[in-house]
């Protein structure tokens, strides 16, 4: 069964996360801190975390990076702060997607299945073996979803992965930030094409000698995004 960690102080949200994940298959542990999330997180093995922003101690933003620093699983916010600044942070920081307080449970379960079914599918559990992907100094591993530049590895967010992953497979094609949002964050996801364009600068600062001037993944004004091969 697989098991969701919620990180919120506020404990009836907590519990209400908790009895919903729970009926639709889920099983659930719950933090009501920063500190005390970091270390279920790191100890135990989660398919998923939803993670308040507003956290006692080490607040979620603090919280979401060091998490970033060694997991690429999907993290879900639950805010009640709706500032785009916020919001944009957040994602920069390695966060997958995000839903506002008050929020209607039914809709959690849906975000945290599809979010779930879509890392599974990306990281292609129980499909068939792709082979890495090898260009110039950029090393894409397909099976342990790491990444290398000059043999270095550079620590991915899961949909920074996902999304490096998608164009790489895909080279010399231009895709549209609703495209790209489409196909990694799904029609289900709270969000914007800012999403996307969030994501293509946290990558292009891991891969890029000069992210300013990107030589891997172009941007196509007015239209979108290439990977260029």
């Amino acid at each position: 069964m697989q098991t969701i960690l919620i990180i919120e102080d506020e404990l009836h949200i907590a519990e209400l996360e908790r009895d919903y994940l729970e009926v639709n298959g889920f099983e659930s542990d719950i933090a009501t801190n920063g500190e005390e999330g970091l270390k279920l997180a790191l100890t135990n093995r989660y398919s998923l975390i939803l993670l308040d922003l507003m956290l006692p101690g080490i607040d979620g933003f603090q919280l979401c990076k060091k998490l970033r620093q060694t997991l690429d699983i999907p993290i879900l916010m639950v805010t009640a702060r709706k500032e785009d600044i916020d919001i944009i942070r957040g994602l920069g920081l390695g966060a997958d997607d995000y839903i506002v307080k008050p929020f209607n449970p039914n809709e959690l379960v849906a975000r945290v299945k599809a979010h779930i079914s879509r890392y599974d599918r990306l990281n292609n559990h129980g499909g068939y073996k792709q082979s890495d992907i090898q260009i110039g100094n950029l090393l894409i591993q397909i099976d342990s979803r790491r990444v290398y530049v000059n043999k270095k590895e550079k620590i991915f967010t899961a949909k920074e992965y996902d999304l490096l992953h998608f164009l790489a497979t895909n080279p010399n094609i231009v895709f549209g930030k609703e495209q790209l949002f489409e196909r990694i964050w799904g029609y289900d996801s709270i969000g914007d094409t800012t999403t996307v364009t969030v994501h293509i600068r946290k990558i292009r600062e891991k891969i890029e000698d000069d992210p300013s001037t990107p030589k891997w993944i172009e941007t196509i004004w007015g239209v979108g995004y290439r990977f260029k091969k």
